[in-house]
């Protein structure tokens, strides 16, 4: 496997594309620079004379925390994804995969140019009701896709992720530092990881992300993987996704949209929308389990809130998971 990252000069990058064929005649890259704040992998845009485009590349570990071991074989699992969803209702919404290979564990994908993550709306505590109505559409498609036999389970990233979501954050001693983030925060935290009641919900549906579902799923539906401009979505960084249950993105958009808005009504208004065929109750609980790991686990996001208002979204969560 060859690395490519920022401290790769444009010859040698240039030297290893054109040994791939992916540059065209006279084509020369000008520059690379680093694409977004991308967690789990190196993303590199890179300008040529001619265009620009994206270079994603997996890692035997985590990008942003290189202490956690996290499989090569992720971003196959991506490249399989895209392939997998093609189609007129999803073209629209994520990006061209113009080339991937294999031994290198590199994709080449287009550049989104001007489009953002939308993780300001945890900022802005709002997010458009054109941008919403189109990131259920997507999700609706996903699930609708034809998924083949030899889809990827994806075992050693969805074991990795199972630790994420539900089992460290649960634990009294697992080594976070919550208070570094935000005083009070680890005392804020004790009572939900000593709850019996709670915790027996999250372990079973925990052992349920680890069983195979009969739809495809992105498997981290959140605003760090939803990019937009003032006209239209794309829905990127399907490295999670395997064959699953639908609940569980669902549950995790929900989340995300309470912890933006503050209100747990975006729930109701989530499922209305993405109409009949779901088991509701479960989805409210991914989405308190969802909510829970973000303010007590290690995966923290952009979340300015007060003590006080992480107390009412913890809260929240748990009538969430055991209702």
């Amino acid at each position: 496997m060859r690395n490519v990252d920022l401290h790769s000069t444009p010859a040698d990058l240039q030297k290893l594309l054109n040994a791939k064929g992916w540059l065209g005649s006279g084509e020369e890259i000008q520059s690379i620079a680093k694409a977004g704040e991308g967690n789990m992998n190196v993303v590199l845009r890179i300008q040529t004379n001619l265009r620009s485009f994206i270079l994603k590349q997996s890692r035997p570990y985590v990008q942003k925390y290189q202490q956690i071991p996290a499989p090569l074989e992720r971003i196959s699992v991506e490249y399989q994804f895209y392939s997998t969803v093609r189609g007129k209702a999803i073209d629209p919404y994520i990006p061209a995969i113009e080339a991937y290979d294999e031994e290198d564990y590199l994709m080449l994908m287009e550049d989104l140019g001007t489009f953002e993550d939308m993780t300001s709306i945890y900022h802005t505590r709002e997010i458009s009701p054109k941008a919403l109505q189109q990131l259920i559409s997507v999700l609706k498609a996903i699930h609708q896709a034809d998924v083949p036999a030899t889809f990827p389970k994806n075992t050693a990233l969805r074991e990795l992720n199972h630790q994420h979501i539900f089992v460290l954050p649960f634990m009294e001693d697992n080594g976070f530092q919550l208070n570094d983030i935000q005083e009070g925060l680890q005392e804020l935290s004790m009572p939900f990881k000593k709850d019996i009641a709670l915790k027996t919900v999250v372990n079973s549906l925990g052992e349920k992300y680890l069983s195979e579902g009969e739809v495809l799923i992105h498997g981290d539906y959140y605003p760090g993987s939803w990019m937009s401009n003032t006209e239209q979505v794309f829905v990127i960084d399907p490295e999670f996704s395997f064959r699953g249950f639908p609940e569980f993105d669902l549950g995790v958009m929900a989340a995300h949209l309470i912890m933006a808005s503050m209100d747990a009504e975006s729930l109701n208004t989530l499922l209305h929308a993405y109409g009949p065929g779901l088991n509701s109750g479960m989805v409210g609980q991914i989405a308190g389990i969802e909510i829970l790991r973000r303010i007590i686990g290690l995966a923290q996001l952009p979340l300015q809130r007060s003590i006080e208002e992480k107390a009412y979204l913890l809260t929240t969560a748990r009538k969430l998971v055991l209702e």
